[in-house]
């Protein structure tokens, strides 16, 4: 088929939707976006209350990705991107009611209390152990495997709530962290890995990928105009409820339309695709819906005078043996401009997740009593009376990456083949950050458009 023949249905107006739609405008291939909301950007979404600049889904991203960065430079006339301040790359844990830094490198690792004496041994020897065998190991299997129970319970515990709100133990290493397991598996070693990767000499392309946390000037939701304007408002149908395509001789059409489209993306969470594809047999897409969610709240909070502890780090995770109500919370004011009036704070509490989430089915008032009651023990208060409030609820905030992982990506790849044009996306695969995101939608645009010369 030739590229004016193409036309594409875009399932979801979040932001791997939005970076498809604007990269297939570029390249001139006809396409229409469909989202059930009533704004583009999905979980996206930012607001400005009182002083005060929120996001009521993510707050950052992190440069992982070149990708991420040219999508900022292609919308340079509309969009701006922010690069975090030195707070940023300041993480605390809560060890035995005090904050204690993250350590960033070998010596902090030896010299911190996180972790036990036996494991500092471990963190010593962890460049001669053996490399794990088992391509299906979980993240807790392998920390304890090279680095010990310290180290995970006071290290990877803690950062994998913060970015899956999961369990570790539930997580499959080579699709959750991909990277991490590359080390291991290309260098024999973490720490060998890492100096090694560090010395290689890397490409002006591979350098955009700064790994700095960023978010958009003046919060996510800048971004997501930029994308809508530049793909044109006419090309994002939003408000469209029971969104259903069918099968046809020639493609795909919407069940309530005529009109026939060459590709169809879904963009959307696995818990939808049998509505959304109601010609795909229930048990075809078992392994892709039985992947788990973590449920998670977020409470943005601010205060006009922030009379508590000072705040200069990205934020403070909270590991599960602490066994505190809350995940952990980011210090946003601390470290992104305008998002609290001068001498206030802006912070994100979340609770829930995968260990607790019957935290998240708690209504408003208890929320907001244990976010308040969590605050002024951890944070120094002397007292609860925020300027700003707000309660956000995710009943699937995450997707989890666990052990279905390799029969899932088997079946998109089975269910890609057997109907030629579709094209399954979104976070069922390939990520779950902001710069995967890009990536993906970047990366399913050039497949279409390499697929249409």
């Amino acid at each position: 088929m030739n590229r004016e023949k193409a036309k594409i249905a875009i399932a979801g107006a979040g932001l791997s939707g939005l970076t498809t739609a604007f990269y297939l405008k570029k390249a001139g291939v006809d396409f229409q976006v469909f989202d059930k909301n009533e704004k583009p950007g999905g979980v996206i979404q930012t607001h400005n209350e009182n002083g005060f600049t929120y996001e009521s889904g993510p707050n950052t991203g992190v440069l992982s990705r070149p990708e991420a960065a040219e999508l900022f430079e292609e919308l340079t006339n509309d969009c701006s991107l922010e690069i975090a301040n030195e707070a940023a790359k300041a993480r605390w844990i809560w060890k035995k009611d005090k904050w204690v830094p993250l350590p960033s490198g070998l010596a902090g690792g030896i010299t911190t209390p996180l972790f036990s004496f036996a494991d500092k041994l471990r963190i010593l020897g962890e460049p001669f152990r053996k490399k794990g065998n088992n391509p299906n190991e979980s993240l807790a299997q392998l920390v304890l495997r090279r680095m010990g129970k310290s180290f995970l319970d006071y290290a990877i515990d803690p950062f994998i709530l913060g970015i899956y709100s999961g369990d570790p133990g539930k997580l499959v290493t080579r699709y959750a962290f991909p990277k991490l397991y590359r080390l291991e598996q290309d260098y024999g070693s973490f720490i060998k890995g890492s100096v090694k990767k560090a010395r290689e000499l890397k490409t002006e392309r591979d350098k955009k990928a700064t790994k700095e946390i960023f978010s958009a000037k003046n919060g996510l939701s800048n971004l997501i105009h930029a994308l809508t304007k530049n793909i044109g408002e006419d090309r994002i149908t939003l408000n469209y409820k029971d969104l259903h395509f069918r099968k046809t001789e020639t493609g795909f059409a919407i069940d309530q339309d005529n009109d026939d489209f060459s590709h169809v993306i879904s963009t959307t969470g696995g818990y939808v695709l049998s509505d959304l594809f109601p010609f795909i047999r229930k048990e075809q897409l078992a392994t892709i819906q039985q992947m788990k969610y973590s449920k998670v709240v977020q409470v943005s909070v601010g205060f006009r005078q922030w009379q508590g502890l000072s705040l200069p780090a990205f934020g403070g995770l909270v590991p599960s043996v602490e066994q505190r109500q809350i995940l952990g919370v980011l210090f946003l004011s601390s470290f992104l401009e305008n998002r609290a009036p001068q001498g206030g704070a802006l912070l994100s509490v979340f609770l829930g997740g995968v260990r607790k989430p019957e935290i998240a089915e708690l209504p408003d008032d208890e929320i907001i009593r244990i976010t308040g009651k969590e605050l002024k023990e951890m944070m120094q208060l002397q007292e609860f009376n925020p300027d700003l409030i707000k309660v956000f609820r995710y009943r699937h905030a995450i997707p989890q990456y666990g052990f279905e992982s390799e029969e899932k990506l088997k079946t998109i790849n089975n269910l890609e083949t057997i109907y030629p044009g579709l094209i399954l996306a979104g976070n069922i695969r390939d990520g779950i950050g902001i710069a995967d995101r890009i990536k993906q939608g970047k990366n399913v645009a050039d497949q279409i458009i390499t697929s249409l010369k």
